[in-house]
């Protein structure tokens, strides 16, 4: 078989791994849960298993391991994470072979693949941001991601976009991630639906289109840019909200960092042009004596992670051009299940 690294996207939910050749073949992809709630040894032991069964898979020793993992990160260690709850991880723990290893943080891992593989293949700097469960941002400069002086770099889902606004879990007043995350949008939905329902002291009734009761569907990301689509009310305002305060935090991005586009990823970019036309007009309107950079969706799905964990483990390697050969038509298949 082709010489291959082990390549792995660990999550607060799930891992991504998968065997990816120096020419950028995917031999083998996997997925496993990440059993956070056992505790960081258990995610540990879990990786480790996890890195040995793929390396057995592909029937020989790896060239290099790459991991991606969330946090305080560097090529060396996993220095904190509150989601898995380490503290100073060699990188070396989290790889039972023998074998060069780098670790990489897990949202600048997914830009640095959208970078050589992806939607920014051609572009020198953007802003690469995938909005999920959270909001934060990788920052690509001149091709490689930019984690700041101390690798709290692009967390821009904690620039504070309405001062006087809801409380965010990280202690702060108004941040972005408050009110444009994807898990923020289904909050602040079904909150606001609750209050509005029939029996709520001085509510008026649910609009129309979400039903009988707001627990009766599970309220989600997904579901209130479907129920923007049709034009419902409440679903419109809090969409809105979402849009108005990620052109906020773009528009502050932009002036300071001049970036050659902006390239949205994660769930609520989904919703496509529902999402991106009024963001991308709104945008424009807060930079008045400048053109906005243009949005693009993200090219690599929730693949973005394992492939730059597998450019990491090439690096690692000594092999610093990997992915610059890579076909796009090898990468798309197949995809992490």
């Amino acid at each position: 078989m082709s010489s291959f690294v082990v390549a792995l996207d660990v999550g607060g939910t799930s891992m991504k791994g998968g065997l990816v050749t120096r020419s950028g073949e995917i031999l083998r992809t996997d997925r496993r849960a990440t059993p956070r709630d056992r505790g960081p040894a258990a995610v540990i032991a879990t990786i480790r298993s996890f890195i040995d069964d793929l390396a057995a898979a592909g029937g020989g020793t790896p060239e290099g391991v790459g991991l991606a993992v969330p946090g305080l990160v560097t090529a060396e260690a996993a220095l904190y994470s509150a989601n898995i709850g380490w503290r100073d991880i060699p990188a070396t723990d989290l790889v039972p072979l023998d074998v060069p290893v780098m670790l990489g943080h897990d949202v600048r891992t997914g830009g640095l693949a959208e970078s050589v593989l992806g939607a920014g293949r051609e572009l020198s700097d953007f802003l690469f941001l995938p909005i999920g469960t959270g909001i934060a941002g990788a920052t690509i400069l001149h091709g490689e991601p930019y984690g700041g002086s101390e690798g709290w770099g692009g967390e821009i889902g904690h620039i504070p976009v309405f001062p006087e606004g809801e409380p965010c879990a990280c202690g702060q007043i108004g941040c972005l991630e408050t009110y444009a995350s994807a898990s923020a949008v289904a909050r602040r939905y079904s909150t606001r639906a609750a209050a509005s329902s029939p029996g709520a002291p001085g509510s008026p009734a649910l609009p129309p289109s979400t039903g009988t009761s707001p627990a009766a569907v599970p309220v989600t990301a997904e579901r209130v840019a479907a129920l923007t689509a049709s034009g419902d009310p409440l679903a419109t305002e809090i969409w809105g909200d979402a849009v108005e305060a990620l052109s906020l935090a773009l528009a502050t991005y932009t002036l300071l960092l001049d970036p050659s586009a902006i390239v949205l990823g994660g769930g609520l970019a989904e919703a496509g042009t529902l999402l991106s036309a009024p963001l991308a007009e709104r945008l424009q309107q807060r930079l008045a004596f400048r053109q906005a950079p243009p949005l693009r969706h993200a090219a690599l799905g929730v693949s973005a992670g394992m492939l730059g964990a597998a450019l990491l483990g090439w690096r690692a390697a000594g092999f610093t051009d990997a992915g610059t050969t890579w076909s796009l038509d090898v990468l798309k298949s197949p995809r992490v299940a």
